[in-house]
């Protein structure tokens, strides 16, 4: 409840019939929808339907222009829309046609409309603004030898444009990338039309999404690439994109996909998507993404001496796996990040396995002796302790690899391997292009197992210590001091 006197109410109303109700709002403050990890991520009162990005590049020491449209629905009542964004410099910003006021609030960009917004009612949002390319270490644009990529994991899509960054809100994509002749630009789905020449300088590629996806899978690349296709299961459209010069030498990693992929399927049925292909970076990263049908790999992993054939082979699998868990079955919050990496994980293992390398039982032992110490250092699967104050790269931990791995090892130990293997093909079709998370999981897996396994999966999922391994009582678990 909110109390004025007659004269502050008196100028209330005059400055509403004015149209100017907006200069009485309290000042603008960073939203989020609640994320346990990351409580200011997302906003509410809206959901994104889709985005149309358009970036102007020029060289890597220079901001990109660029232009975000979105169509969303409201679900309230709206005086304001917050949107996820830093690391630009917005020049206008229009809500449903008309002007609006913008400004900064933490890592938020506030919109105030000329008119309150309705519930259920349309919001169309045109932000013109700069992206800036030059790095921070966290996150978003990665500057690559000969350009650009995107690596926006966890959090940093909104280091490259304005968005709704939660995982929860997915939304269908269309991208429009300008970049001086004799680069190529490479983004996510496929293309909508040949790349447009625009006068003799630069050239322009537009490509589109045909599945929803969540910011953080969002990818962009700009350089010196070669495009490298074939034919996937089911004659799918397969795009590997690469640097020019390292088209020859990374060939024989390259034609794995197609028989990695029908791996796959025989496991968890037909690829979720319109495309798939490799993106080899040349750059340092520390990691390897799976942006939605086109997953970063850093070029060293494929061209270095430091890694044996069969590891390389098995981190393809794990990113092509992810297609199916974390990019079309998207996480509902970031504590249910290890339905992605478990999963991901679990196959990378079981084709290592296939390939005689480092067997499956081998792998989850070992992982079943380190378990609680993983949970000591990273908390318990289903509930990750945060990233570390300035590396949010941080809260992907052991425990969320093959810790997680090692509760669905115990829960097919538990339930036997059909009824396991029902699960993850479920799991996959009934959540496509959806999100989901562990509690979901654990109803799924209660019905195929014929009974509820809540109290038989919280200790694996929530607990401080390793619970005893179904079929394994001679394993041990040192406890973590």
């Amino acid at each position: 409840m909110r109390l004025t006197s007659p004269r502050l109410r008196a100028v209330l109303l005059a400055a509403a019939s004015l149209g100017l109700v907006a200069a009485v709002l309290p000042p603008p403050q960073p939203l989020g929808i609640g994320d346990r990890l990351f409580p200011e991520l997302g906003n509410p009162g809206y959901d994104v339907l889709t985005y149309d990005l358009s970036f102007a590049y020029r060289d890597n020491r220079t901001p990109l222009d660029a232009v975000t449209v979105i169509e969303a629905r409201t679900d309230r009542p709206l005086d304001r829309v917050n949107l996820d964004f830093t690391h630009g410099t917005v020049a206008s910003a229009q809500v449903n046609g008309a002007p609006a006021r913008f400004e900064a609030a933490g890592e938020d960009l506030v919109l105030t409309p000329a008119r309150p917004l309705p519930a259920h009612s349309r919001l169309h949002i045109t932000v013109r603004h700069t992206s800036d390319p030059r790095g921070r270490g966290d996150g978003g644009w990665v500057p690559t030898r000969d350009g650009l990529a995107m690596a926006n994991q966890a959090d940093a899509a909104h280091r490259v444009f304005p968005c709704n960054d939660h995982p929860a809100d997915k939304a269908l994509f269309t991208f429009r990338i300008t970049a001086p002749n004799g680069t190529t630009a490479v983004a996510n789905g496929l293309p909508v039309a040949p790349p447009r020449r625009s006068g003799v300088a630069v050239t322009t590629w537009t490509y589109r999404t045909a599945h929803p996806m969540a910011t953080e899978l969002a990818q962009v690349s700009i350089g010196d690439s070669a495009v490298v296709r074939r034919t996937g299961p089911h004659g799918l459209p397969l795009r590997d994109v690469v640097p020019a010069a390292d088209r020859e030498r990374l060939e024989p990693w390259l034609r794995k996909t197609p028989e990695q992929m029908r791996w796959l399927e025989e496991r968890l049925g037909r690829y979720p998507f319109e495309t798939y292909g490799v993106l080899v970076a040349h750059a340092t990263t520390g990691f390897e993404l799976e942006t939605q049908t086109l997953s970063l790999f850093e070029r060293g992993l494929f061209t270095g001496a430091s890694y044996p054939a069969w590891y390389v082979e098995s981190v393809m699998v794990h990113e092509l796996a992810h297609q199916w868990f974390g990019d079309s079955v998207t996480p509902r919050t970031w504590s249910d990040l290890w339905l992605n990496e478990g999963h991901a994980t679990w196959y990378e293992a079981l084709y290592a396995d296939g390939l005689g390398k480092y067997s499956l039982e081998r792998r989850m032992r070992e992982a079943y002796q380190r378990s609680d110490q993983w949970r000591a250092a990273g908390g318990p699967p289903a509930a990750p302790k945060g990233p570390e104050p300035g590396k949010k790269i941080s809260l992907f931990r052991p425990v969320v690899y093959d810790g997680s791995a090692l509760v669905l090892y115990a829960l097919r130990q538990e339930i036997g391997a059909p009824a396991f293997e029902r699960v993850q093909r479920r799991w996959v079709t009934e959540y496509a292009d959806s999100v989901a998370g562990t509690e979901e999981f654990v109803r799924l897996a209660s019905e195929e197992a014929g009974r509820d396994l809540t109290a038989w999966l919280r200790p694996w999922l929530y607990g401080t210590t390793t619970p005893p391994m179904p079929g394994h009582p001679e394993w041990s678990a040192p406890k973590s001091v």
